[in-house]
């Protein structure tokens, strides 16, 4: 990078005003947005693929990367337009350069690099699971560190622990599926429709808890590890017993069931974690943190324990570009992760790596 971008770049900490425009192509929503100062949010874009994956079932990320592609500067344009500003008022732009599909990664990452070059300004490399996180920062003007948050997505599970706004660790996750993965795992073995989450949270609300996969309660591991693929694999065991059985098998049961230890497991673990630390503040972000009952029980044992709540706004779990603009001024206050011409996309990055 130039000396002239290292310059800009800390210079910018001074600014009373940052507005940064955020490119978030890590799966199959290609996003925009630009945010001032981490909070203040001036447009948010998503263009979703769903409907051109359903029918595989799944994200095939041949085709993810091909329609990013098609749409990224569409969406761009866009996001600027309804923030009523112009490129000349972007002060850098932010890109998630990982977690996710490699090829979707390189469209957002090839992209931000060439606009960072276009305009002369910085290019901020964003970590997609710490974006996530700031989510929160974007609903509650008034959310500041430290504080627990849980991130829950279809390709993560992790309690992270936010002590500054620039230092994440990360307490412990799923070592196998992640939980948002074992619910599009199981909507998939019932025959539900790609997102399997939304519809398995829809079903669990018409359906009676009243199955246990597991023969005894699932225990906290006491270092905070999460493992999903045990419970999805009872689940598929369940179905293909009462199948060959000839038993009725309720979808509405079979979902209110799942969910409900899935999500318990989860809760269970932040809590022990929460108060094992002394937190009193625990945040909820990623694609799962839209579940009806993971955001309710969260509430509740919050509530008991006389802790602080928060998690955002249903447009703002899913993946979106406020997050990553949020999670890069933070950094650009801390003097980290200015990138050059040379960034390149990772489908696997840790909380807190490179910095």
């Amino acid at each position: 990078m130039t000396k002239k971008i290292v310059e800009k770049f800390n210079e910018l900490r001074h600014k009373d005003k940052i507005v940064i425009l955020g490119i978030e192509t890590s799966c199959d929503e290609t996003a925009t947005a630009v945010v001032e100062n981490g909070r203040i949010l001036h447009s948010n874009v998503i263009l979703s693929q769903i409907p051109l994956h359903q029918k595989f079932g799944g994200v095939v990320p041949e085709v993810a990367s091909r329609n990013h592609i098609l749409a990224i500067n569409g969406v761009i344009d866009k996001a600027l337009k309804q923030a009523q500003m112009q490129a000349k008022d972007l002060d850098a732009i932010a890109v998630t350069y990982g977690a996710g599909l490699i090829g979707a990664l390189l469209v957002g990452v090839s992209t931000a690099k060439a606009i960072g070059y276009a305009l002369k300004i910085p290019l901020i490399k964003v970590n997609h699971i710490e974006a996530h996180v700031c989510a929160n920062f974007i609903a509650h003007k008034d959310l500041t560190p430290p504080f627990l948050c849980v991130a829950a997505s279809g390709g993560h599970t992790s309690l992270i622990a936010v002590d500054e706004h620039n230092t994440y660790n990360s307490l412990g996750g799923t070592v196998d599926d992640a939980i948002g993965e074992a619910f599009d795992k199981v909507a998939r073995l019932l025959g539900l429709p790609y997102p399997g989450g939304p519809e398995i949270d829809k079903l669990a609300k018409k359906g009676a808890a009243n199955i246990d996969f597991y023969k005894t309660p699932k225990s906290i591991n006491k270092d905070l590890r999460l493992s999903y693929s045990g419970l999805k694999t009872a689940v598929v065991n369940y179905v293909n017993s009462a199948k060959m059985a000839g038993r009725e098998i309720v979808i509405e049961d079979i979902c209110a069931s799942f969910t409900k230890q899935a999500v318990d497991l989860l809760v269970d673990t932040t809590m022990f974690a929460a108060k094992e630390r002394g937190d009193k503040v625990i945040a909820l972000a990623g694609g799962v943190a839209a579940n009806t009952y993971l955001r309710n029980r969260l509430q509740e044992e919050t509530q008991k324990a006389e802790m602080d709540f928060f998690v955002p706004s249903l447009d703002l779990c899913t993946d979106n570009a406020a997050m990553v603009a949020s999670r890069a001024y933070f950094s650009i206050l801390a003097g980290t992760d200015l990138a050059g011409l040379d960034l390149n996309a990772k489908s696997n990055v840790k909380v807190g790596e490179g910095r």
